[in-house]
């Protein structure tokens, strides 16, 4: 396996399991309770035994300190409270839409209100839209058409939505995003 697939792999898993028990590698840990009261340096082995005598487990909290530091605690509770914790953060997350609507510079007026009307909606809605104006043929030799749609977008929905940044033209598109005023 080449060298670079290792390190793209060690950079996404950010999610690691803490070394428990017989898979920590130290001759002498510093350890702490399952109430947070540190107990001292002690051998390895004696940091076991004070852990099996309370029907725990004993993890590896920090490797890197010298010597390491090891927690008494009930690991699968640990890593039971730890996924809901990273489930409560998924919930609050907040997914940022992006609607988009496409127009020709030759747009009819009728179907302009009906666009206007349905992103106005979608910016109620919290979402962000994106209007896109298709240049066909030789449309695209009439930049100024285009310009004029998206100006005409952007002054409708003025009362809630403000462009992020000037119209651009890409290749046979020219875009806008509009977003909720705050």
């Amino acid at each position: 396996m080449p060298l670079c697939g290792r390190i793209i792999r060690r950079c996404f898993n950010i999610k690691k399991d803490l070394p428990i028990n017989e898979k920590i590698r130290a001759r002498e840990v510093n350890l702490i309770d399952e109430n947070g009261q540190k107990l001292g340096v002690m051998s390895l082995n004696e940091a076991l035994n004070i852990a099996r005598e309370k029907n725990l487990d004993l993890a590896l909290v920090s490797p890197n300190a010298v010597p390491p530091v090891c927690k008494i605690m009930n690991y699968g509770k640990y890593k039971f409270e730890q996924a809901k914790r990273e489930k409560e953060a998924k919930k609050k997350q907040k997914v940022l839409e992006i609607k988009e609507i496409r127009v020709t510079p030759n747009i009819e007026e009728h179907d302009f209100q009906f666009k206007s009307k349905n992103a106005r909606k979608f910016i109620d809605d919290g979402a962000k839209v994106k209007i896109t104006v298709r240049f066909r043929g030789r449309e695209v030799n009439n930049v100024k058409l285009g310009e004029a749609v998206i100006n005409k977008f952007i002054e409708a929905l003025s009362d809630i939505a403000s462009p992020e940044k000037k119209p651009l033209l890409e290749g046979r598109n020219m875009f806008v995003i509009l977003s909720k005023k705050a």
